[in-house]
């Protein structure tokens, strides 16, 4: 095995707002990581009709970041998230040897500071944030609607494993529900090609697509469930680790955050996420002042 110390990796799409992000994300690595700030990128696109532009090609390839197009059905394709789940497990798979961390991260996120908590303790297996919100959660207190008894079984979920989570902004105690933006994981124990594996055998399953007719979000998140009954049906809590609050922060939500972490100013953060670039103006009330916004401006331009 290679000496890196971690592989960050994520997904985009042709076309100039994904292209956008990707770059933005990789700058703000390269940038303001510090010790971690030359470590390897990749990304994955996938094989469409139409390629990354040659002018994003060139940026990524000066910032030194491998750029790999993908196979993918047409269905998969479609599908929310599904792509997303695809290329992770390929990532995992091409970064066997070469480290022993892989960060799987959405393209829609920045890093303002050395993010050192990627670097696990031996002891852990996984690093991880909550979901936002509650959403299509599963309320600890409550029993287990049919939907998440539903992803349980298919998952194959110890009835032991299940542990109280608490959600980012909303404050909700909940069932573990994990987000699929920010993974952080050892190779060794192949989470990600589990997680693909049985995504595309469960997400069509006919339990499954009678949730998707009766609320859409039951379709756009059918990823982060599969993923939340993977990591219980393969560790238990001891085994991994909750990244701090200021990782993986929602500024887009920053208004609804009700828990006593709400940050007073985008310097304590270390790595955000965001929904459209007009988030990244800071008008919602999250102080944000100095080098990092202006350096985020500077990007947009």
């Amino acid at each position: 095995m290679s000496n890196e110390k971690l592989i960050f990796t994520s997904i985009i799409f042709p076309g100039k707002e994904s292209e956008t992000r990707g770059l933005l994300l990789v700058n703000s690595i390269r940038t303001f990581a510090g010790s971690l700030s030359q470590l390897p990128i990749w990304f994955y696109v996938p094989k469409v009709k139409n390629q990354v532009s040659l002018n994003t090609q060139e940026k990524f390839s000066q910032l030194n970041v491998r750029l790999s197009r993908f196979e993918i059905t047409d269905d998969v394709l479609s599908f929310p998230f599904a792509p997303d789940v695809t290329a992770s497990a390929i990532a995992e798979t091409e970064a066997a040897g070469k480290t022993g961390l892989l960060a799987w991260l959405g393209a829609n996120t920045i890093i303002l500071k050395e993010p050192r908590h990627f670097l696990l303790p031996d002891d852990k297996y996984l690093g991880y944030r909550p979901v936002h919100h509650c959403n299509i959660g599963s309320l600890y207190n409550d029993p287990a609607d049919q939907f998440w008894a539903s992803v349980y079984h298919h998952c194959k979920v110890p009835d032991d494993r299940i542990f109280p989570m608490t959600t980012h902004v909303d404050g909700e105690l909940i069932r573990p529900y994990f987000n699929a933006g920010i993974l952080i994981t050892r190779l060794e124990d192949q989470l990600l090609a589990k997680w693909r594996d049985s995504f595309l055998s469960v997400y069509q399953n006919p339990d499954l697509l009678e949730f998707y007719k009766k609320d859409k979000r039951y379709a756009v998140f059918i990823h982060q469930a599969i993923l939340s009954g993977v990591i219980l049906a393969s560790f238990s809590k001891d085994t991994i680790q909750e990244l701090p609050s200021n990782y993986n922060y929602p500024i887009h939500l920053f208004t609804e955050d009700v828990t006593e972490n709400r940050p007073g100013k985008l310097e304590e953060l270390v790595s955000v996420r965001y929904e459209g670039f007009q988030d990244l103006s800071f008008s919602n009330g999250l102080l944000a002042e100095g080098e990092i916004v202006n350096w985020i401006k500077s990007q947009l331009l």
